[in-house]
């Protein structure tokens, strides 16, 4: 035995370790009064197991108190480090009574675990995550606005848990969990994810990568130089000053509609190339797609990266509301499917919809690329099979479904990412394969960048990722599971060198965001669960700060009365976005500035022959101050087209001319330096030649909720729950990509057996491949299309703009109803709503508000004529299930308006027809959408309604059982009500001929 090594060693060892010293007098019972401080602490934030102090050291005049991992989940900030300090200070005795106490958790002192982001003092040696990028990705440079404090040149890799996959032990496709609660985990966190969280994002300025297909549409166009298979799509080629010449190596060519096994459609064809020109003329090359059906489509390029790639490649996108033009920089990226935007296409060929890339550049003598460009999202297109064959001889099949539905390993095979990316088992285990692709996805995108230096790659600058996972696990309470956030710091350093401690922090903002909301806005009681270090592989794996995030239970009632709520969706993804907006500023030592909320209280008037003024009022977040709108942009459509680029207007007005006889809508994004807000509600207007007089559109239905829910308490042990979605379907925004069916079991008794008999929650899977239409914010359109063809002009406001604005940035106006000799109030399925567990927070979007029966009551004594349609214009005033009926809404809906309530969930089948009356304008047969469908809200619960005082006639019933379906009053003034929305009738003659009988009512010729 060699002794001279070992004595190092111990010398060593000896240097290094702690000094116990007087330490050790430090008792039994002051250790657990510190930790019973600690306990209290953390009983304030999180729900954790019990915190102790493990050990005690000295090392100089410090005193160490080494807690276990539950202090490390501890959101901790400079206030509460201060008061844990103090409050142990006064628990050591006296002989510690000059030693600075540092409290340590996880490899760190508890004020290094302070995130630098809310420190008030920055370290300037401090490890920051930081590459430096001149030219991001993709710029879009049509944008009337750029900001400057949000997340400009920032690169985001995240994904949406699970997906629809491939498992070789059943031979089938299937979820990778539970069908529960009318959805499925790998549908659900898209739905936070594709229609709240990404936008946020990219209104601040950020490229976000996905690993799945962001696109629900399922049609897929692609067109190439090298052919385009089963479409008449055509790629041409313009040549000036500089020719278009053929690449040298691989590129895209679509040769097959299904790949198996390793097949790469972007190792099978080729890509063309030309010289930049900074004059002269330019060299394109264009793209006409054949477009199935008109929609909106995502758009996808394709290129090669080159030793002398241009980082400013313009390409423009022609569509439905114009041009909009990108620069791409591809010195990054070749080889995949990168996303430009998604835009509106008409069906057919048309040289109004294509894609054009040119030669132009900021530089001469650098090289343009060219290949395949992509539109929508598809059907999947990757086959599987079972990699050793049992006793069959099993076909390879695909799965049937959306593109959008499948997991992360087979859109990155479509996108062209190597094998040892999305199949790190060599296609032996398509599930594991897709949890580990995602992680190994972001290190080959950010390959060969500062980043990640050493690996090959996409060499794009990777900032951050973000793993968006919801979790399992019940309770039997109704108390809330609540959120854990991920992290792991295994390794200590990130291929760049910068500490995994930064995951951290990214954890511990996003997560203290997300719970700090929703106690503040929804639910006091939310359960914070704490950070985890773990080696889970999607935290561990990738070279970036990484978190991953179970936001709540999937599988607990309690927390799905909330998840299933848009209103929480967003405000979730809106905490999202801020924590990470915290941490990646902080990482450049930038100022943030949170984007605004979305404007209200629109109003669009006349104020000339055909000059219309649109106004608005910026709404205030009481959750963040930075987040105040300072300009505006106002987006434009004509008739069927799609919205321009925008205009940018400093103050909350906008004026402009209209055409004449066609629909023009306007809608609005508030913008500061932190990025754009979400748009507002969509006002139209439209001026008729020879107008017969003016109708005022009024749109009261904002409504976005969950569906009905219930709880019945234990009898005969048996405790029944659940969606109610016959009853109510509740409202999704825009549109719903994560509903799969009804709920079937309603025993909490029942267990969880496998992923095919989900227990308590069960639920169909009848619509899982569909997108479900919800509320567009844009019925003023619909209404006016049916206008105009009436021989009526028309404006439109919110139903807020008929109240005076009490906030201070308001305008302080008020749309006057007895301007209008006509008005048409949109309530859809507008009715009071809740927000989870009910009884926190008021009711929210009731059909009559105080301030608009008194707005009616005015206008219908001055001698009006106002039309009112909505599903629960009776049944919100009468038979409420979450408010007391109240006499005088009865009372104003039958003195006022003249219709009573009859029943609730009047109809199925969706039918009603008009019937004889005083009033023979109303003829004909009318349809609605009465079942889930991808075009138009559901209207699940019509109302049945009746006439309430002499002078009102029914004038329509539901053909499946004659009730009263509308009703119609004449006397000083007029009256039309109508059980159900008129915006979901079917047919756009069938709104017309309505339409046209209701003005007729008003106004007989």
């Amino acid at each position: 035995m060699n002794v001279r090594p070992i004595f190092l060693l111990s010398l060593l060892t000896a240097f290094l370790l702690p000094r116990t010293g007087s330490a050790q007098e430090l008792s039994a019972e002051v250790r657990q009064s510190i930790g019973n401080l600690l306990n209290a602490t953390a009983q304030k934030e999180i729900s954790v197991g019990r915190i102790r102090i493990d050990s005690v050291a000295t090392e100089g005049r410090t005193l160490q108190l080494f807690a276990n991992m539950n202090c490390a989940y501890i959101p901790f900030r400079e206030k509460n480090v201060a008061e844990i300090y103090k409050g142990v200070s006064a628990l050591l005795p006296a002989a510690f009574a000059k030693y600075k106490v540092q409290i340590r958790t996880n490899n760190h002192s508890i004020e290094e675990l302070i995130p630098r982001a809310l420190r008030s003092k920055k370290e300037k040696r401090a490890s920051t995550f930081n590459p430096a990028v001149s030219v991001p990705l993709v710029t879009d440079v049509s944008t009337p606005y750029t900001p400057t404090h949000g997340l400009q040149n920032r690169h985001i890799a995240l994904w949406q848990s699970h997906g629809w996959y491939y498992e070789p032990k059943l031979t089938r496709w299937e979820w990778q969990r539970a069908r529960i609660f009318q959805t499925v985990e790998d549908l659900y966190t898209q739905s936070y994810v594709l229609p709240f969280l990404v936008p946020m994002l990219e209104n601040a300025g950020a490229y976000v990568l996905l690993p799945r297909e962001r696109d629900c549409q399922t049609a897929e166009v692609v067109i190439d130089n090298d052919g385009c298979l089963g479409n008449r799509s055509t790629y041409t080629e313009h040549n000036a000053d500089k020719a278009w010449t053929q690449g040298d190596g691989e590129g895209f060519a679509h040769l097959r509609n299904q790949y198996i096994d390793f097949e790469n459609p972007f190792k099978e064809g080729t890509f063309r190339t030309i010289e930049t020109i900074r004059k002269g003329k330019e060299s394109t090359a264009e793209w006409i797609p054949e477009i199935p059906a008109d929609g909106r489509y995502a758009v996808y390029v394709s290129y090669q990266t080159l030793p002398n790639s241009t980082d400013d490649a313009l390409y423009t996108v022609h569509h439905k509301g114009g041009v909009t033009q990108f620069k791409v920089n591809q010195r990054m990226g070749g080889g995949t499917w990168i996303y430009l935007g998604t835009f509106g296409f008409s069906a057919g060929q048309d040289n109004a919809c294509k894609v054009t890339l040119s030669n132009r550049s900021a530089k001469a003598g650098r090289t343009v690329t060219a290949d395949a460009v992509k539109i929508g999202g598809g059907m999947g297109n990757i086959a599987r099979r079972p990699s050793v064959m049992p006793q069959a001889d099993y076909p390879y099949e695909t799965s049937g479904y959306p593109r959008f539905c499948e997991g992360a390993r087979y859109w990155l095979q479509w996108a062209g990412m190597p094998d040892s990316v999305y199949s790190e088992s060599h296609g032996k285990n398509d599930y594991t394969d897709d949890y580990k692709c995602r992680g190994i996805w972001v290190n080959y995108l950010a390959g060969g960048s500062s980043v990640n230096p050493k690996e090959k790659g996409l060499n794009i600058p990777v900032n951050m990722a973000f793993a968006f996972h919801s979790d399992a696990g019940t309770t039997l309470n109704d108390s809330i599971i609540g959120t854990l956030g991920i992290y792991c710091t295994k390794g200590e350093k990130f291929a760049n060198g910068t500490s995994r401690y930064l995951s951290h922090d990214l954890t511990d903002l996003v997560q203290s965001n997300i719970v700090h909301d929703i106690r503040t806005l929804y639910e006091p009681n939310w359960s914070r669960r704490g950070k985890w270090n773990q080696s889970y592989y999607e935290a561990r794996v990738p070279q970036v700060p990484t978190m991953l995030l179970e936001l709540l239970s999937h599988q607990n009632f309690a927390d799905m009365r909330y998840g299933l709520d848009p209103r929480f969706r967003f405000t979730v993804s809106r905490a999202i976005y801020k924590g990470m907006l915290q941490f990646l500023c902080s990482q450049y030592n930038m100022d943030y500035v949170v984007q605004p909320l979305p404007v209200e209280r629109l109003s669009l008037r006349m104020t000339g022959e055909r000059e219309v003024e649109l106004t608005w009022s910026p709404v205030a977040d009481p959750l963040e101050p930075t987040a105040t709108a300072e300009k505006y942009i106002v987006y434009t459509r004509i008739g069927d087209g799609d919205f321009d680029n925008g205009t940018p207007v400093d103050k909350n007005s906008y004026r402009t001319t209209l055409p004449a006889d066609v629909v023009c809508s306007y809608k609005v994004v508030a913008v500061n330096k932190g990025g754009k807000s979400f748009p507002s509600e969509v006002l139209s207007a439209g001026y008729a030649t020879n107008a017969q007089g003016t109708v005022l559109v009024v749109n009261g239905f904002d409504r976005i909720s969950a569906p009905a829910d219930f709880t019945i308490a234990a009898t005969d042990s048996t405790s029944l729950a659940g969606f109610l979605d016959d009853l109510d379907h509740g409202v999704p925004y825009l549109r719903d990509i994560s509903y799969i069916g009804k709920m079937k079991e309603f025993r909490r008794s029942i267990p969880w057996m496998d992923d095919d008999a989900s227990g308590f929650g069960d639920s169909y899977g009848n619509y899982e491949t569909q997108v479900i239409a919800g509320n567009t914010f844009d019925y003023p359109a619909v209404h006016g299309k049916a206008i105009l063809k009436a021989g009526y002009s028309f404006v439109s406001c919110s139903l807020s703009g008929l109240s005076p604005d009490p906030s201070p940035a308001g305008r302080g106006e008020v749309t006057p109803l007895n301007e209008y000799r006509y008005v048409d109030l949109i309530l859809g399925k507008q009715c009071q709503s809740k927000m989870g567990r009910g009884g926190v927070t008021a009711l929210e979007f009731k059909t009559f508000s105080k301030e608009t029966q008194e707005a009616i009551t005015a206008y219908c004594k001055q001698g009006g004529n106002i039309f009112v349609s909505g599903a629960y214009v009776g049944s919100d005033l009468w038979d409420n299930r979450l408010a007391k009926a109240e006499d005088a809404d009865k009372k104003f809906a039958m003195e006022v308006l003249k219709y009573k309530w009859r029943v609730g969930q009047a109809a199925t089948m969706g039918k009603a027809t008009s019937v004889a009356s005083p009033f023979t304008a109303f003829t004909g047969n009318y349809s609605f959408h009465n079942e889930l469908n991808p075009d138009t809200y559901v209207v699940e619960s019509p109302d049945a309604i009746e006439p309430a005082s002499e002078g009102a006639h029914t004038i329509m019933r539901y053909t499946e059982n004659n009730l009263s379906a509308g009703v119609a009053y004449s006397g000083d003034y007029k009256t039309c009500i109508m059980g159900f929305p008129f915006e979901s009738i079917r047919t756009e003659a069938e709104r017309d001929a309505l339409m046209k009988a209701i003005l007729s009512f008003f106004n007989p010729q």
